[in-house]
C-alpha cells in the first residue's frame, strides 16, 4: 500500500486544514462544510494525475483539438455521514463518475469508552467491477470503518484501482487499512497525525467531522 501525505507539500492545502482544526472557525458549519468539500476537490485533482489517459479528436467551432482524456470509470464510495461533503468535492471534479454510499459507524463496546467496534448496515452502490474506486471518508482513526466500507463494496465487484482518500489519518489506522486493500492501494491524507485518545479520536485532529459538518448527535 503506497501512502501519499499531502502536507509535506506546500500547497494552499495547509489553509484549508488550518481552518478547520481552528475551533473558532468550527463555529461556522457551512465554512467547515466548503472546506472539506475543497480538500475534496484538491485531492480528487491529485488521484486524477494517476488515472489512464486517451486522446481523442475534440470538433470546436473554429476546427478540430486534440485533447487527452481519462479512460478510467470512476466510483466514488462515501461512509456517512461525515463524508458528504468530502464527497461532494470529489463529484465536482469526477461529475459523470458513480456513486456508492455505505452506512458503517462505529460503536463502544464497554463502558469506558475506549474500545471501538464498527457496525456496516446499508449500502447502495453500483457495480465496481473492473472499475476505479475511490473510498473518501473525512476521518481515518481506527481504520474500523474504511474496512468494514470496503468489504461491503466488494459484494459489488472487484475493482480494478482502489484509491482510499481521507482528510486526517493516524499510522493506527493505516496498518489496520494496509491489512485488509489489495497491496497496489493508493493512500491519500491531508495529514497524518501522531494518534488518538482514549476515546478514540484523533490527536491533535479536529473532533468529529459529522458533528461539526450537521450538528450534534444523540
Amino acid at each position: 500500500m503506497k501512502t501519499i501525505n499531502l502536507s509535506e507539500q506546500n500547497s494552499i492545502l495547509n489553509q484549508y486544514m488550518a481552518e478547520i482544526r481552528d475551533v473558532d472557525y468550527q463555529r461556522n458549519r457551512l465554512l467547515f462544510r466548503n472546506n472539506i468539500e475543497r480538500i475534496g476537490e484538491y485531492m480528487a485533482c491529485e488521484i486524477s494525475k494517476t488515472l489512464s489517459y486517451k486522446q481523442k479528436e475534440i470538433q470546436t467551432p473554429l476546427g478540430i483539438a486534440k485533447i487527452n482524456l481519462p479512460e478510467d470509470e470512476i466510483v466514488i464510495a462515501t461512509v456517512l455521514r461525515a463524508g458528504l461533503p468530502f464527497h461532494q468535492g470529489f463529484l465536482n471534479v469526477f461529475d459523470h463518475a458513480g456513486n456508492a454510499f455505505v452506512s458503517a459507524y462505529r460503536m463502544y463496546t464497554n463502558r469506558e469508552h475506549t474500545e471501538v467496534g464498527v457496525r456496516a448496515e446499508y449500502m447502495a452502490s453500483p457495480s465496481v467491477e473492473g472499475k476505479t474506486l475511490i473510498i473518501a471518508d473525512p476521518m481515518l482513526a481506527t481504520g474500523g470503518s474504511m474496512a468494514a466500507g470496503y468489504e461491503a463494496l466488494l459484494k459489488n465487484g472487484k475493482p480494478a484501482c482502489l484509491h482510499i482518500a481521507c482528510v486526517i489519518a493516524t499510522e493506527e489506522g493505516l496498518d489496520v487499512v494496509e491489512q485488509a486493500v489489495p497491496e497496489d492501494t493508493t493512500v491519500w491524507c491531508a495529514s497524518i497525525d501522531p494518534g488518538m485518545n482514549e476515546h478514540k479520536y484523533i490527536v491533535p485532529g479536529f473532533g468529529d467531522a459529522g458533528d461539526l459538518c450537521y450538528g450534534d448527535k444523540l
